[in-house]
């Protein structure tokens, strides 16, 4: 979990010629929008490029003028690099401009540094990114993969997080991955607010599949979209994957295939998952005790909640309510 400070978390978008507005929008919306209980902003987000203060023109017919070089940088908590279709040296060569190495150069120790799409080539050509678990836009991952080879790139998530340095996959991914830190700094609650207001889906695991060709179904094919409704109602029972096959009229062979086509994980990290979100909710929202959250989500016992609880968040359920409980 990122340290928490007095101050309002600075967040920093350093973008380039050729930028994405969409990528742009992403943290300034997400970030933009988390409240704490107060209504007070959580995060200031501001944007800045390499160039100095001035009109940054996007890749298509939108021109920004910004109102910070990169000076903005140097007290910013987290930094984020938006891809530029702006081929220059950073993606044709993986190297840095003298420009972008001097913005980089001026992010203080410890800040975060986080990539969305092929703004990944920019953290890898800076070296950021060597022996580190890294995602770009699909894609491109050969192209990435012989640029940088000591990168450990992982082209079938949505999303990284490596503690300081996270990357995100194609466009919207981005949004996951940012909402998937206002969740690390502040909990799901928060991160589920954001997300309502945003209208997008409040929870996407960095590991599920890029929607790219080959992990699509069949058009007109039969899907389990259905069935992992119907599951996720009916957490607190004690669903087996013979049960979710016979929802979806499916034998478990087909379903498991086709779930996994569908989510990028097996029928039992989708469920497992599924409980252990349920049961963050329940223990940033309520003052059940342990055992009753465990029924409530489908772990049995207190013993099974602690364990799921601690593998998936590094924490044991006390310590995340601690941290996270907000009942008035």
């Amino acid at each position: 979990m990122a340290p928490q400070t007095s101050r309002t978390h600075r967040v920093a978008v350093l973008i380039r010629p050729g930028f994405i507005p969409f990528e742009l929008g992403i943290p300034h919306r997400i970030f933009g929008t988390a409240r704490d209980a107060e209504h007070r902003p959580l995060y200031e987000v501001v944007t800045c490029t390499p160039g100095g203060p001035g009109l940054v023109q996007s890749d298509s017919d939108v021109t920004v003028h910004v109102a910070h070089g990169p000076e903005a940088v140097e007290d910013a908590d987290t930094v984020v690099v938006p891809a530029s279709h702006e081929h220059g040296p950073v993606y044709e060569e993986g190297r840095l401009t003298p420009e972008l190495a001097e913005a980089f150069r001026r992010i203080r120790p410890g800040a975060r540094i986080v990539s969305i799409c092929t703004g990944a080539f920019a953290l890898a050509a800076a070296g950021l990114l060597d022996g580190r678990p890294a995602t770009t836009h699909w894609s491109t991952t050969d192209h990435f993969r012989r640029l940088f080879p000591r990168v450990q790139l992982h082209p079938e998530v949505l999303f990284t997080d490596d503690g300081d340095v996270l990357t995100s996959a194609g466009v919207a991914s981005g949004i996951d991955l940012c909402l998937h830190l206002v969740r690390r700094d502040h909990g799901a609650a928060i991160a589920q607010d954001v997300a309502r207001r945003t209208v997008v889906p409040p929870h996407r695991e960095g590991g599920q599949a890029q929607y790219v060709q080959r992990f699509v179904p069949e058009r007109g094919g039969p899907g389990t979209a259905a069935t992992r409704a119907w599951a996720a109602e009916r957490l607190a029972e004690p669903l087996t994957l013979a049960a979710m096959a016979r929802h979806a009229a499916m034998s478990v062979r087909t379903f498991t295939r086709q779930f996994r086509d569908e989510t990028g994980e097996s029928p039992g990290a989708w469920l497992t998952r599924q409980r252990v979100e349920h049961a963050r909710t329940l223990l940033e929202s309520t003052d059940l005790p342990m055992e009753q959250i465990a029924r409530k989500c489908g772990f049995g016992t207190a013993q099974s909640l602690r364990a799921h609880v601690q593998s998936a968040l590094g924490v044991t359920p006390t310590a995340y309510r601690r941290t996270f409980h907000r009942v008035a």
